[in-house]
């Protein structure tokens, strides 16, 4: 697989990217490089105190939520990277607002997104991945002045956007140990 076309414009990873539907449209960043991925969870468990014992008994509580980071790597290669790296942040940016309603309630919750990155977040080596349903928590964005900008819109040639996201499942489709170990999901 190449990395750029014979120009030496990125290619887009087909399957490597972030979804969201803006009414009823979809809107998709195709990751140009691969990105910074960190993917983590956690269990609860309390002490229970058992008299004589020299040490507590653990039980098992809950799990924690599922969280990915995913740092956005972002290149300019061609002018219209420019603006496809604008529009790429303002999608990121809007997932942390709440959405304009119709009807009595003005505001309803951020939108919620697909994520996928090839089989690093789901699917095993026979099964295909399926994206995974998530809520952004946070991004963070810092224009580094040590590159060259682009003279109109400022926007630096190379730059990172950070992101955290909790993933976020429907009650029929909760994932359990074998669901993880056979399906990824």
């Amino acid at each position: 697989m190449r990395a750029t076309s014979m120009g030496g414009t990125l290619i887009p990873l087909e399957d490597c990217w972030i979804q969201v539907y803006s009414d009823g449209v979809e809107e998709k960043i195709k990751f140009k490089s691969l990105p910074d991925i960190s993917d983590s969870k956690s269990a609860e468990y309390n002490d229970e105190n058992i008299i004589g014992r020299s040490f507590p008994l653990k039980t098992y509580s809950h799990s924690g939520n599922r969280n990915i980071g995913i740092t956005i790597h972002c290149y300019v290669t061609t002018d219209k990277d420019i603006q496809d790296y604008l529009d790429w942040l303002r999608i990121i940016q809007s997932l942390v607002y709440p959405t304009v309603t119709e009807g009595e309630a003005p505001f309803a919750p951020p939108k919620i997104a697909q994520i996928q990155c090839g089989k690093l977040l789901s699917g095993t080596w026979s099964e295909d991945a399926q994206p995974l349903c998530c809520v952004l928590k946070s991004y963070t964005v810092k224009f580094p002045i040590d590159v060259a900008w682009d003279e109109t819109t400022y926007l630096p040639w190379k730059f990172d956007i950070d992101t955290n996201w909790d993933v976020v499942y429907s009650s029929s489709q909760l994932p359990t140990d074998d669901r993880i170990r056979n399906f990824g999901v």
